[in-house]
């Protein structure tokens, strides 16, 4: 059995832009982009915790967190209505939902 490769023999494929399309579940924005949008938009500060509690909302799971409490009754701060509406219009901007 041999494990060289077959130079004689090529595969040619050829993609249009319109295949190339990314879709919203393709596209990955950082949090730093949205951070950027909601601020020139609406002129409010958000955190990473509230874009990823807005994101969890609306069924965007990304990865598992490895940054937990150390105590299981620990709270976290619940983003403000005010800056999920603008987090959620940014993930509408940029096709996330």
């Amino acid at each position: 059995m041999s494990s060289k490769l077959n130079v004689e023999h090529h595969i040619e494929v050829e993609l249009t832009m319109d295949e190339m399309d990314l879709t919203a579940a393709e596209k990955k924005t950082s949090y730093e982009e949205i951070k950027t949008y909601v601020l020139e938009k609406f002129g409010l500060k958000v955190s990473n915790l509230y874009i990823a509690q807005v994101k969890r909302k609306c069924g965007i799971i990304e990865r598992v967190n490895y940054n937990l409490p150390k105590s299981e009754n620990a709270r976290q701060p619940k983003c403000p209505p005010k800056k999920e509406v603008a987090i959620r219009e940014a993930l509408e901007h940029f096709r996330m939902i």
